[in-house]
């Protein structure tokens, strides 16, 4: 078996594809190069590794996956940690949120530890910042976590935040429990129905044995308030311990309902950078949920 074959073969299931692989490889070459490689691969070992379009690695591509990716995975990693390079670099990935309200005082006192830090921040949610862990393009994450990550991936809770309706500050409903007698009348804004909180959100109307469908879709929370304060409606959101509704909103708490869980992601052992980072979020949510 060519260890360089082996190796373009690490980039295309990494990657998931030839076109990506191209992009991604280390030093110069062309898509059509790497496929007469892998089909001389394929033809060594008398299989086929994987289906071209749509991506997807055979019995035989995953075997030889997990067999070289434990080295491959670590060839860039080994070599920049001789060369002292990551020690100082962490690599981040988060929801807007966190990365808008709490990263920067955070960070802030990270680099008093590594005052060379190099960062790189993703806004990922956690399909997202899976994604990036297994492509070993982030370290660490900290975003919703619902039910249990893939497979390899670690996870910490952190946080549990409690679900809320925004409504405008001169709404006369005093409680979520009010806005929840009048589904009917109420116009609903809220993240898409993939998203964990909308879905947690979905799980309490059940159990209360209501429907409330939405009818302004937001692609972030960031967005609900502004729609909310105009009179666009009434939005699902989130308030963090001792958060403040945003300006011209108030924040009804949804009591009785699943609170949204936010947590630390990883895969194998962190660096010492990250594991050190890590700790700075332990220390900012125990003293979230003791505020």
């Amino acid at each position: 078996m060519n260890i360089h074959h082996l190796e373009l073969f690490y980039f295309i299931a990494t990657h998931g594809g030839i076109t990506e692989a191209a992009r991604k490889m280390p030093y110069g070459i062309q898509q059509p190069a790497i496929s007469a490689q892998i089909l001389r691969l394929e033809e060594d070992l008398g299989v086929k590794l994987f289906q071209r379009r749509p991506f997807q690695l055979t019995p035989a591509g995953r075997e030889l996956y997990e067999f070289a990716a434990p080295f491959f995975s670590r060839v860039q990693e080994t070599s920049e940690r001789l060369r002292g390079e990551t020690a100082q670099r962490l690599r981040l990935a988060a929801l807007t949120t966190i990365l808008r309200d709490h990263f920067p005082n955070l960070l802030v006192r990270h680099r008093r530890r590594f005052p060379h830090l190099k960062l790189r921040l993703h806004d990922a949610n956690q399909a997202m910042a899976e994604a990036l862990l297994k492509k070993q393009e982030i370290e660490l994450a900290i975003t919703e976590l619902e039910g249990k990550p893939a497979r390899g991936i670690r996870s910490e809770a952190l946080l549990q935040v409690p679900l809320v309706l925004l409504v405008p500050e001169n709404y006369a409903a005093k409680s979520a429990r009010e806005m929840l007698k009048r589904t009917a009348s109420e116009l609903l804004i809220a993240l898409p129905e993939n998203e964990a909180l909308t879905k947690l959100f979905r799980r309490g109307l059940a159990a209360e044995e209501l429907v409330w469908p939405t009818s302004i879709e937001a692609g972030s929370l960031e967005l609900v308030a502004p729609y909310v304060a105009a009179g666009f409606g009434v939005a699902l959101s989130v308030l963090p311990p001792g958060g403040r509704a945003p300006t011209r909103t108030r924040a009804l708490p949804l009591r009785g309902f699943p609170k949204l869980v936010v947590a630390a992601l990883w895969t194998g052992k962190l660096p010492p950078i990250a594991e050190s980072f890590l700790e700075l979020l332990r220390l900012e949510a125990r003293a979230l949920r003791d505020s």
